[in-house]
């Protein structure tokens, strides 16, 4: 009932698995660094930022990650090529988790690609993202393969058709573009605009890895931050709440999700690490199947996983 039908394609992006079918793989968490507003920013013109706090938040995703079992990276977000190139140097001398640009202007997108081959790092960055208003996308995925870029998101979404299926309209119009690149992962972004339509983002991921078969994800984090902004001072303590509880359900249906700011990790992290449970749970009720490695099933109800064990084995050889 809940196995897709079509197989299920799972990328490696810097030895971080997304995508696969139902309670395979955690959903991939994405936060931003650099973003306006973001406290560690000291001056965004000159690229300059509390490198001491930088790494900290560095270190607790890394933490958390590893705890929880839900892979991660960090998108840098940038307005100018020096300051991403600034970004990029520090962020690779302190660990080696993949990363990707966040990066509006195709022009400086592509800039960031340039550098990103230039220091060999095409096989653990993550180019966010190819996207239906962009001036030249023929041009753009030309030369992001001739720079060996290997892991792109292609955003979708259709100004006429706001629900669903505009959603994968728009794939089946960039495709045809984007596949000439040659990317070794391809991974759709199923636009959020509020926070009520995410729910058209998680119809549109099911829709697409039907037909399709790609990782699909989206920003959870465009809608909870935009209610936040609007409810004002009287939603400050309802948020946290709102915003793990959204980036739980989100979970239930996608192989990526970008939460926005890394203030949100100790709070998003463990609601998706308990839907990651759910889901594989309900992938073993399916079909048996049960998660290997560092799942956060495994880390975190290592008991359940034992009782689920016996009952395959003893479902197994038990008479019919």
């Amino acid at each position: 009932m809940f196995r897709y039908q079509r197989e299920q394609k799972v990328c490696n992006i810097g030895g971080v698995k997304v995508g696969g079918q139902l309670g395979e793989n955690p959903p991939l968490l994405i936060g931003n660094m650099f973003q306006k507003g973001d406290l560690i920013l000291e001056d965004r013109k000159g690229g300059k930022f509390n490198r001491k706090a930088a790494e900290e938040r560095i270190r607790e995703l890394e933490n958390i990650s590893r705890e929880t079992g839900v892979p991660c990276l960090i998108a840098m977000v940038a307005n100018s090529e020096e300051e991403i190139k600034g970004y990029i140097d520090f962020f690779t001398s302190v660990t080696e988790m993949p990363f990707a640009i966040d990066i509006w202007q195709q022009k400086t997108r592509l800039a960031a690609a340039r550098y990103i081959a230039k220091q060999g790092f095409q096989g653990r960055a993550l180019y966010n993202s190819i996207t239906p208003w962009d001036e030249d996308i023929p041009g753009q995925v030309s030369e992001l393969k001739d720079l060996s870029i290997k892991h792109v998101v292609v955003q979708v979404f259709d100004m006429e058709d706001k629900k669903p299926t505009g959603r994968v309209k728009s794939l089946k119009n960039l495709l045809p573009l984007v596949e000439k690149g040659n990317f070794e992962s391809i991974l759709v972004d199923t636009a959020v605009m509020n926070l009520p339509a995410t729910t058209f983002s998680l119809v549109a991921n099911t829709l697409i890895k039907n037909e399709f078969g790609f990782p699909v994800g989206f920003a959870p984090s465009n809608g909870t931050y935009m209610w936040r902004k609007a409810a004002g001072e009287k939603g400050k303590d309802k948020f946290p709440g709102i915003d793990a509880g959204v980036h739980a359900i989100a979970a239930l249906a996608s192989d990526f999700l970008f939460y926005g700011p890394l203030t949100g990790t100790s709070r998003v992290f463990p609601a998706v690490a308990a839907a990651s449970s759910m889901m594989a749970a309900l992938a073993f009720n399916e079909s048996a199947f049960l998660p290997t490695g560092n799942h956060p099933l495994n880390l975190l109800f290592p008991d359940v996983v034992k009782q689920f064990a016996a009952e395959s084995s003893t479902a197994t050889t038990s008479p019919k």
